[in-house]
């Protein structure tokens, strides 16, 4: 078969290319996820559920073989979060393994929860911002990181072999409950010396904030009252789990924060995901911050009062590095996911770093994206400086980005079609950590292949969307005339 039979494209509006496939199961090194109701091994079932969390509590058994094991568990307001709560919490007991319950939560406030508590590992329930009828397990180990890729294939093969063994009668676990966390996790937010709520204060935002009726409707108003934030405008705010628009934090989801911020006349508007690790922010025109500049913005705050180095993912905006560079320090790329950034910035000593989704990770609290912190930092940023977030944005290097995708036919080598492409682009740099990225200048293209899907993700960035979608289609026609 040559390449030019080998993909399936479907083009819409923005020169996007999106692939409309439902999987319903994904198992992997980095948890499980997938759709509820159905057939087991083909949705997320309660015999998922078991399966994978027994796993995970012999995972760490493994590693602490004469205690008796503590893990924390939080979820998102998903409909299906109770249900999924109590069959992960029956059979970690069912595992021997004490449970302190932390309920309605926070990705981020589940991490430092379980530093906080002392725990051996933490579970939280949601599958991020994937839609409603999904729910997942995000395993983290003892320090409130998420598992890595090793450890990650090692519980894999526990569970797809039900290496695992339940506890006698008397030795099973207990369950506790703290309601506390989200409370305890503003506060050491608020204790961080770059939080300046004075400067907030004074500064008299008023502030709009969609949170998708999951848990950023708790933890998000409630931190800006801690910040001294006085007007808020709630859309979305009641953790139902009914989410009122695709959860994603994209711009074509946050038509309606675009008009309330508007209408409200709010200096800003905060959207968050259901777990509440993306952060992603609307001018006070109603135009969109950019979620990539998120971190950007953060990190020039950061930079200009403590220094030190960056790091952000192959697949973020080139602007971290510019600002970065201006300010004297050295930014570095890892591979797409937040363990291989983590991972980076230790390496590193980097002072702050993410993702560009609107992750924010400041290991001055703790390496994980929080858009609590973010939020903070933020804030702290923009009273300090005295602009308005469509001028802050304009301070800041302009880039842009398309974000596309090839599907692939069976029997393709995905493989080979990124070797072929980093061949072709021989005479500039490239990097192959994580797919293929070339380096064009002020321009840059990255390739990726789906652990999950038959697909080539195609990420490319210019300084004008125009161009960034031209190179988009020129290196998939390229991709498509390999043979």
């Amino acid at each position: 078969m040559g390449l030019m039979e080998a993909f399936v494209i479907f083009v819409v509006s923005n020169s996007k290319i999106i692939i409309q496939q439902q999987m319903t199961l994904i198992k992997s090194i980095s948890g499980i996820r997938g759709t509820i109701g159905g057939t087991s091994g083909e949705a997320l079932t309660p015999d998922d559920l078991v399966r994978f969390t027994a796993a995970f509590a012999t995972f760490l058994k493994k590693r602490k073989p004469s205690a008796t094991l503590h893990i924390v568990l939080g979820r998102d307001a998903r409909v299906s979060g109770p249900m999924v709560s109590r069959i992960v919490s029956g059979t970690l007991e069912a595992m021997g393994v004490n449970v302190t319950d932390i309920g309605l939560t926070t990705t981020p406030t589940a991490e430092v929860a379980v530093t906080h508590l002392k725990a051996d590992g933490g579970i939280i329930l949601t599958a991020s911002h994937n839609p409603a009828q999904w729910n997942a397990l995000k395993l983290l180990n003892e320090k409130g990181e998420f598992i890595s890729a090793e450890d990650g294939a090692e519980l894999l093969v526990t569970a797809q072999n039900a290496d695992y063994q339940y506890a006698p009668y008397n030795e099973i676990g207990h369950i506790g409950y703290d309601d506390s966390l989200i409370d305890k996790h503003i506060e050491m937010v608020l204790n961080l010396p770059l939080v300046n709520v004075e400067a907030i204060r004074k500064a008299g935002f008023s502030v709009a904030v969609d949170a998708v009726n999951s848990t950023g409707g708790i933890a998000i108003p409630k931190l800006l009252k801690a910040l001294g934030v006085e007007t808020i405008h709630e859309l979305h705010c009641e953790p139902t789990g009914l989410f009122a628009h695709n959860p994603e934090p994209l711009p074509e989801n946050l038509v309606e924060i675009s008009n309330t911020v508007i209408e409200t006349k709010a200096d800003l508007g905060i959207v968050v995901d259901p777990d509440v690790d993306r952060l992603a922010l609307v001018c006070e025109d109603g135009k969109m911050f950019g979620e990539e500049y998120t971190l950007v913005a953060v990190a020039d705050y950061i930079l200009r009062h403590t220094g030190g180095n960056t790091v952000s993912n192959l697949s973020s905006t080139r602007a971290l590095r510019d600002v970065t560079e201006k300010a004297g320090y050295r930014h570095q790329s890892s591979a797409v996911g937040e363990v291989n950034v983590v991972e980076l910035m230790k390496a590193n000593k980097a002072v702050i770093g993410g993702e560009g989704n609107g992750g924010v990770i400041y290991p001055e609290l703790h390496y994980g994206r929080d858009a609590l912190v973010g939020v903070a930092l933020f804030l702290s940023h923009l009273a300090l400086e005295g602009l308005s977030m469509t001028q802050l944005r304009e301070s800041y290097p302009s880039y842009y980005m398309s974000k596309n995708k090839i599907q692939l036919t069976d029997g393709v080598d995905a493989d080979a079609i990124l070797t072929a492409m980093q061949r072709l682009y021989a005479d500039y740099p490239v990097k192959t950590i994580d797919g293929v990225w070339i380096d064009l200048g002020k321009e840059w293209v990255h390739l990726r292949k789906s652990n999950t899907e038959p697909i080539i993700r195609i990420y490319t960035e210019s300084d004008d969307q125009d161009k960034a979608n031209d190179l988009a289609m020129k290196v998939m026609d390229q991709i498509k005339s390999l043979s």
